[in-house]
């Protein structure tokens, strides 16, 4: 069986290495680029799996090479995973926003990072994923197909937003917290904040657009998606949360 290709792009020798390094230990074939547009061609010609780029890099920054792979047919499927200095929660906002599945912030643990990655390889293969559609008050879930819409106009989601969203929908008016959601959406061996749920949930929502409020925030617990039936007390907006 072939082995995973993973494609490190970061400006930072010495972190670069160690990466590199731990990563070929772990069983990865591993690529390395030092600036953005070194890592977009290595991308491009080379097709890893797995791509762990860094936010700040020189001739393209992160941002840019993340919304190219994601442009192009021939890399849009990658899996993403930033790494950056930058812990601002807009940052990781911008980040889910075009269209990465992770975001790691530094100082990292290189045993985190490789479990970060274990979790998207299981996620990638589809492990128990039913064949089976959902569709309430317009948003479908077609898991079959890895896919989402409203009214039948294609979603740009990330496959944590997916996962998020499809959670969600399977059981309208439950109510899940964060713990839940990071175990559903990032996997359970993943060590993040629970606040980068609610940077998904975010991203999500603006995806969503009119039919945002689909997912509501129910103070001090988590969140739910709306059930027609059940009244809207106890749920929240975004900005309220």
């Amino acid at each position: 069986m072939a082995k995973t290709k993973i494609l490190v792009i970061e400006d930072d020798r010495s972190l670069s290495e160690v990466v590199c390094y731990n990563l070929k230990q772990a069983g990865y074939e591993v690529l390395a680029a030092s600036d953005g547009q070194d890592g977009l061609l290595q991308a491009q010609l080379k097709t890893p799996d797995i791509v762990l780029l860094d936010l700040m890099l020189p001739v393209i920054d992160g941002l840019d090479v993340c919304r190219r792979l994601r442009a192009d047919a021939a890399t849009r499927e990658m899996l993403i995973v930033m790494l950056t200095a930058k812990a601002e929660e807009s940052d990781e906002l911008i980040g889910f926003s075009l269209g990465a599945d992770d975001y790691v912030t530094k100082p990292f643990s290189v045993k985190v990072l490789l479990e970060r990655i274990k979790a998207l390889r299981r996620r990638r293969s589809g492990e128990g994923v039913p064949d089976e559609i959902t569709k309430r008050q317009g948003v479908t879930v077609n898991r079959r197909r890895h896919q989402a819409s409203i009214d039948d106009q294609p979603l740009p989601l990330t496959r944590s937003e997916f996962r998020l969203l499809d959670t969600l929908i399977r059981q309208p008016g439950r109510v899940f917290d964060r713990t839940e959601l990071i175990d559903a959406a990032l996997g359970e061996d993943t060590m993040v904040m629970e606040r980068t749920i609610d940077v998904h949930i975010r991203a999500l929502r603006r995806k969503l657009g009119d039919h945002a409020d689909v997912i509501e925030t129910v103070r001090g617990v988590g969140y739910r998606f709306r059930d027609t039936d059940l009244p809207a007390e106890g749920a929240v907006s975004d900005e309220d949360a």
